[in-house]
């Protein structure tokens, strides 16, 4: 059976756009990955677009998506957030992860990779975890 993540944080335009798309990228089909925001910015950040592009990932695909948006898909095997902490409700999930990653997004595009690779490192750790592809 797939497992279904998903990735929180409070805009939805950096980070959890990026950890959806890496999860899908590493899972294949053995994962259903979602993401959304507790105060969606209603964009993806181009930043992030262009940083995924790199990788051979069209983000630009990707909608910023509310935290409501996203119930109807609910239980997830795991409800993963970004470091936003209290600021991200309650969602049905056998398991919470929260990973502190830091906002890149006023960062140059050097450093906003680095968060970008991080953030890819921890999606493999997490399939790995989970017994799902990678």
């Amino acid at each position: 059976m797939k497992k279904k993540l998903l990735f929180v944080c409070i805009e939805n335009s950096n980070r959890s756009q990026m950890s959806q798309a890496f999860a899908k990228m590493y899972g294949g089909d053995t994962i259903e990955a979602y993401s959304a925001g507790s105060k969606p910015s209603g964009i993806v950040n181009p930043k992030a677009i262009a940083a995924m592009k790199e990788l051979g990932y069209d983000l630009s695909k990707h909608d910023s998506k509310s935290l409501d948006e996203v119930k109807p898909f609910a239980p997830f095997d795991a409800v993963v957030t970004m470091g936003c902490g209290d600021a991200c409700p309650w969602m049905p999930a056998k398991e919470f992860i929260d990973w502190q990653i830091p906002d890149p997004k006023h960062m140059e595009p050097k450093e906003f990779n680095e968060v970008r690779d991080f953030i890819g490192e921890k999606i493999k750790a997490l399939l790995k975890e989970l017994g799902a592809a990678v």
